[in-house]
């Protein structure tokens, strides 16, 4: 029975992983970036609802609401001051940028909020009806936030892959991913395109910043940073590019990780998930559902 809860909670945690690991996948797969600030996107996300809801009592759909207003805007405004004028630079310039965005964003945190840390109160336990299950003669309890945080990814995921496949501006995404100049020259408004994607990513990372600090209750300027490193670990694991890659490379991630700290060793945890990584990149260096791309000369 330890080993189910152990199990649960690794998917429950593999699930914020997974929603975080959209925000890079498709980054990279349509803009072909790597936005290493999406994890202190997350860690502005939760202080937003953690302000909003915590300390003023709102509504705990409304607070996670305006934290996604307040990180989709966050999210175009770093992809059009910071990203979109080195488009066409070096790949390590823009890395370099997604580093130094980051660390300003961390110090600004800082000055804003101070470095301490600061007890986030869980946001599932604002809506009452949602109440933990217990299972076979209570052996076996689930709580409120694990099971929330499984069901809006998965939901989040199916509503993804529609979007993508059957709207207009999914079909513009899918176009600038295979050829961002033969898209342009269709009429694709290839801006508007990859800022749509960063504000999407960057929604999707409010929501698993509220959903990771009702699990692990602890808030401060550095709580984006592992998450969103593991995070892109995830979206490599699984394929990067690839949003079903990314919804099992966060899965399996979260899986591997809790139960290397209940069988095998809590400091090893970490090196245990990225000795797993080095290993399918090994077998598979595309990733589990990742495609090799020709590259013409």
């Amino acid at each position: 029975m330890q080993f189910l809860s152990y199990l649960i909670n690794g998917i429950s945690l593999g699930s914020v992983y997974a929603l975080i690991a959209l925000g890079y996948t498709m980054v990279y797969g349509i803009a072909k970036m790597l936005n290493f600030a999406h994890g202190d996107v997350i860690m502005i996300g939760s202080y937003v609802v953690f302000f909003t809801f915590g300390m003023s009592g709102m509504n705990p759909i409304l607070s996670i609401l305006l934290s996604m207003v307040v990180c989709t805007v966050l999210g175009v405004v770093i992809e059009r001051i910071a990203y979109r004028p080195l488009r066409e630079a070096p790949s390590l310039a823009v890395l370099i940028t997604a580093i130094g965005v980051s660390y300003l964003l961390q110090q600004v945190a800082q000055l804003t909020w101070t470095s301490s840390p600061k007890s986030f109160i869980s946001v599932i336990s604002g809506i009452p009806f949602l109440q933990p299950v217990s299972l076979f003669d209570g052996q076996l309890t689930i709580s409120a936030e694990t099971i929330v945080t499984i069901v809006v990814c998965l939901v989040i995921m199916a509503i993804l892959i529609w979007f993508v496949n059957n709207t207009s501006a999914g079909h513009a995404m899918l176009a600038v991913s295979e050829d961002r100049g033969a898209a342009q020259l269709m009429g694709v408004n290839v801006n508007a395109t990859i800022s749509l994607t960063f504000a999407i990513g960057s929604a999707l990372a409010a929501i698993a910043g509220a959903l990771l600090c009702s699990s692990y209750p602890t808030l401060q300027p550095t709580t984006g940073a592992m998450p969103g490193i593991k995070a892109f670990v995830a979206a490599v694991f699984g394929g990067i590019g690839s949003i079903p890659g990314a919804f099992v490379g966060g899965i399996l991630l979260g899986v591997i990780e809790n139960l290397s700290k209940a069988y095998i060793s809590t400091q090893l945890s970490d090196a245990i998930v990225f000795l797993v990584l080095i290993v399918v990149l090994i077998v598979k260096p595309t990733g589990l559902l990742g495609k090799k791309v020709n590259v013409k000369v």
